[in-house]
């Protein structure tokens, strides 16, 4: 199942938004990524940053599942929308 980028992007900007409600998690986000508070405003439309975002959702799985409960999503929908934003491709191993 593929996702086209404007829609990525859409569910990425949700996952930020949810990021930033999630006071202890956001300061996880921040500190792995480098990221100021003010870079989640600027960066917001950047698909590279959005993309970030997702890595950051997709690395637990109780983050995943209390995000795409709140959208009332598929739990493979983040790592789908993820595939369709800049440095998402699949890695191929051999």
């Amino acid at each position: 199942m593929a996702m086209n980028a404007e829609a990525a992007e859409l569910l990425a900007i949700n996952a930020l938004g949810w990021l930033a409600a999630q006071e202890d998690l956001l300061g996880v986000f921040l500190g792995s990524s480098g990221a100021s508070v003010d870079d989640l405003k600027t960066q917001a439309q950047n698909p590279e940053f959005l993309g970030a975002v997702l890595d950051f959702l997709t690395m637990d799985d109780a983050w995943v599942v209390a995000f795409c409960d709140t959208q009332h999503i598929s739990y493979d929908t983040p790592l789908i929308a993820r595939q369709s934003l800049p440095g998402g491709g699949q890695m191929h191993w051999t």
